[in-house]
């Protein structure tokens, strides 16, 4: 009698290929980590840091009068001035939380948290960093950083067994959920 097929666990294509484990086996660097984040808590996570982050800058911006300018046509450059502050601003809020804790304010809402891919660990300093950085600035190259940013973020829709976004490579993070576990590095 023949073996019975091997179970799909989220493993790789055979072997022991990317991430040393064999097919369907669990994936030795998960052990011990809470499951993996859902798409749709990640999704709603963006959704509330970037409503943190940019209506206080819109707020500001309007204080200041600057706001104005977006409704001016010939304002093209204070346009473009006021979006990168935007996207600094954002960048800062998310390396900061990132890197003290692993969780922004719609992470934690969300009951997710970013991890190193190696430990579960926060990511201190660079790692942290890296991440948001890669997330933030490319959309400040015009036209080829959106591209780059829309494929950033759909690219955790594809990856397998991780669901890493092109920025939690660059980092080697995962994101995983924190509702009722407990997890320490």
């Amino acid at each position: 009698m023949p073996p019975p097929p091997p179970t799909y666990g989220g493993g790789d294509t055979g072997g022991a290929g990317y991430g040393g484990a064999a097919y369907g086996a669990p994936d030795p660097r998960l052990a011990g980590m809470p499951p993996l984040a859902g798409l749709g808590r990640r999704l709603l996570a963006r959704i509330i840091d970037a409503l943190v982050v940019y209506i206080p800058v819109s707020v500001f911006l309007t204080l200041i009068g600057r706001i104005d300018d977006f409704g001016d046509s010939d304002a093209t450059g204070s346009q473009y001035g006021w979006g990168l502050f935007g996207m600094l601003v954002y960048l800062v809020y998310e390396g900061l939380m990132l890197t003290r804790s692993g969780q922004t304010v719609g992470k934690k809402l969300m009951g997710i948290r970013v991890g190193m891919l190696e430990n579960g660990a926060v990511p201190a300093g660079n790692p942290g960093w890296i991440r948001a950085a890669v997330y933030s600035l490319p959309q400040l190259v015009p036209c080829i950083g959106t591209l780059f940013w829309l494929y950033n973020v759909l690219s955790c829709t594809w990856d397998k067994p991780y669901r890493q976004c092109v920025h939690d490579k660059a980092a080697k993070t995962v994101v995983v959920s924190t509702q009722g576990q407990r997890f320490t590095p």
